[in-house]
């Protein structure tokens, strides 16, 4: 075999057999194995939801939480984002509920554990609570909701409320 030609057959080789890692096809004998991926995707809404506040009111919830100066506010993920400026003159990223306006900076401390977040969860009615992270001053998690829809919440980090949810 020509030296020149192994290096493009060991090439080809890797990418079918990625390939057929990837890819379900159908197949027609009955030795083979096929194999399928299922991907759930969930997506938060670009609106704030039903019952939210103003974007003033939640400007004013800001400042009444001690901050100044707020930039780059939008809704992102379920909840409002913003960068704002404390009392220490130093910026701060914050998130805000869209329909409490409470303030979460993203570098404060969780009063609660994951396990704790996780049975406040279940508590709460959702099942088979996963994935549960502290993450820019607030718990991520995923779950079923109680009508067995796959989502993503955001939780509080003093209570374990859910500020927000994702649509399955």
């Amino acid at each position: 075999m020509d030296k020149r030609l192994l290096p493009l057959l060991v090439g080809l080789s890797i990418s079918a057999a990625v390939f057929a890692q990837t890819t379900s096809l159908p197949t027609t004998s009955s030795t083979a194995t096929r194999t399928t991926t299922t991907t759930t995707t969930t997506s938060w809404s670009t609106q704030p939801p039903n019952g939210a506040m103003s974007e003033e009111a939640i400007k004013s919830a800001i400042a009444s939480a001690g901050y100044q100066k707020v930039k780059g506010l939008e809704f992102k993920d379920g909840v409002w984002r913003a960068k704002a400026r404390g009392g220490n003159k130093k910026w701060a990223k914050l998130a805000v509920g869209p329909v409490s306006g409470k303030v979460y900076p993203s570098d404060a401390p969780s009063r609660l554990n994951e396990d704790e977040v996780s049975a406040k969860l279940t508590a709460a009615g959702y099942q088979n609570v996963k994935d549960v992270k502290f993450d820019h001053g607030l718990w991520r998690a995923e779950a079923k909701s109680p009508h067995g829809r796959s989502v993503d919440l955001l939780a509080d980090p003093d209570d374990g409320s859910v500020v927000a949810q994702s649509h399955g």
